[in-house]
């Protein structure tokens, strides 16, 4: 009776849906990477023998190159949501518009370099040129996560100005107010999501001094925002 409680029970029936998408096991696998990063930094730090620290490293590099291989051929849907928001005219917000073409090719662009590496990397063919390309990969991914961060900002600065024009004693200004605090929300865990990410390509790319520790710690806690995200959407 136990087993049967426990096998069928729901959050059994939501792992498995969560596991069964591809995004869901990326951000599982990105998880465990970025705090591997983290934790060798930290035993590295504390002078712990190399034998406690080889297991971190091993995680980190083979769920890089794992997630990598997921992501193979996930360029095309960054470029097509591109072209997407490039001819949706109707859309509410310029600005946002053209923050959201520049964040997908900025990702697409990313991904393409991305898929272009993982051929050197498990030594199917070796390119002479394959640490530029992870270089310009990075960059590529560095100014998609910027025009997000921008959007993020511009839609809090937004979403303040929407809310001073509520009448709060009115019931739809009650509803509209309620509205505006979800999507506060939203917006402030993905810019949060989107500045720890940005630790990442900055270090890897020079522009910012930080260490292992640092960005391996942001990277674990943009990851759990994505857990969280993709959790909830497949609930």
């Amino acid at each position: 009776m136990t087993a049967d409680a426990l096998v069928y029970h729901p959050t059994v029936s939501h792992y498995l849906r969560f596991v069964a998408t591809t995004v869901g096991r990326d951000k599982l696998l990105r998880t465990l990477q970025y705090f591997s990063r983290f934790y060798a930094w930290y035993l590295f730090r504390s002078n712990s023998p190399p034998r406690l620290i080889a297991p971190f490293e091993a995680i980190k590099k083979q769920f890089a190159l794992t997630r990598k291989a997921l992501r193979l051929g996930k360029n095309v849907e960054h470029f097509k949501a591109a072209a997407t928001a490039m001819d949706d005219t109707k859309s509410r917000d310029e600005f946002l518009r053209y923050c959201t073409v520049g964040r997908q090719l900025g990702y697409a662009v990313y991904l393409t370099l991305d898929m272009a590496t993982y051929v050197d990397t498990v030594g199917i063919w070796k390119l002479e040129s394959a640490k530029r390309l992870q270089k310009e990969a990075y960059r590529a991914w560095f100014v998609g996560l910027l025009f997000n961060a921008v959007a993020g900002c511009y839609t809090l600065w937004e979403l303040r100005q929407r809310e001073t024009t509520i009448d709060k004693a009115d019931g739809e200004g009650v509803v509209e107010s309620k509205k505006i605090q979800r999507e506060r929300q939203a917006t402030n865990i993905q810019l949060i999501s989107d500045l720890c990410d940005l630790t990442i390509p900055s270090s890897a790319l020079g522009y910012a001094n930080l260490d292992d520790g640092i960005v391996g710690l942001a990277g674990t806690v943009s990851s759990l925002i994505g857990v969280w995200g993709t959790w909830k959407k497949t609930a």
